[in-house]
């Protein structure tokens, strides 16, 4: 489980003692943003010897409403991401959403990103192992970590064994979500290392305004406790001004807070191994 982490931080301090951080903003939007937020998570993620992982979706193709912002167009979108990892020697991911796109993507990120409401979709999950990047696979909001073994099953079967799973929350209500942390433990036992995606769990789905709403002032919280509960990686959103976000700046972490919350991380992670 743990080679595949080490060749893709390699370059970095990876302890598999301590976590890995995958964070960036929602959405690429232009490069001065992707260029600020990744020097900055960067640097604090040297400083406090935390793996990062570049995220930024090139394009959101799970909008609600029609109106909102999907992307710049996937090629510039993508050279953006490649640019990122050239230029702070990170590994950077981005989501798919159909298997047309797997391969195209893969030229330029390093983990392909399986959105929660497709982790069930047997052609993309395929396409996406049949790359040979890691794949990350989001549970769904309507699964239990046991039931992810399925999506585990078809990569390896299609050859590929480099897969993380990653925690979201769990359906509750029509306009909420609640995280079972009991998730962690039982999806690490499909022998994969397992994230805690810490802020898109805060969601407020489904708001009758078309834009999804969120609950930021828990992402310490949310972030504390799957530290204390073993998850192997963190995944946090992160905007300067999540207020002007063009996605999902209801639930995303202020860029300037980042770096307190994972100074307590760390020390949290170094009391509970």
């Amino acid at each position: 489980m743990e080679k595949f982490l080490t060749d893709l931080f390699e370059g970095q301090t990876y302890d598999p003692n301590n976590f890995f951080l995958i964070a960036g903003p929602c959405v690429v939007e232009g490069e001065e943003l992707v260029m600020e937020i990744a020097d900055k998570v960067s640097t604090t993620c040297k400083n406090l010897g935390i793996p990062y992982i570049f995220k930024a979706s090139y394009r959101k193709a799970n909008r609600t409403s029609a109106s909102s912002f999907t992307g710049l167009g996937d090629d510039t979108g993508l050279s953006l991401l490649k640019k990122v990892k050239e230029r702070y020697k990170l590994p950077v991911t981005s989501d798919i959403h159909a298997h047309e796109e797997a391969a195209h993507a893969a030229e330029y990120i390093d983990i392909l990103q399986i959105p929660a409401f497709l982790c069930r979709q047997t052609d993309l999950l395929i396409a996406a192992a049949e790359t040979g990047k890691i794949v990350n696979v989001k549970k769904g909001q309507f699964l239990s970590g046991p039931a992810m073994k399925f999506a585990v099953e078809k990569i390896r079967k299609a050859g590929n064994e480099n897969i993380i799973l990653t925690e979201r929350g769990t359906t509750f209500g029509y306009q909420d979500l609640v995280v079972d942390y009991r998730n962690i433990p039982w999806m690490q036992e499909h022998q994969t290392p397992v994230v805690m995606d810490v802020t898109h769990s805060l969601q407020q789905p489904n708001q009758t305004s078309g834009i999804t709403g969120g609950n930021p002032q828990l992402i310490g919280t949310i972030a504390k406790a799957a530290i204390a509960t073993g998850a192997n990686g963190l995944f946090i959103e992160t905007h300067p001004n999540p207020a002007v976000a063009k996605s999902d700046g209801a639930n995303m972490l202020r860029l300037d807070l980042l770096e307190p919350l994972l100074q307590q991380l760390v020390k949290l992670r170094k009391a509970v191994i």
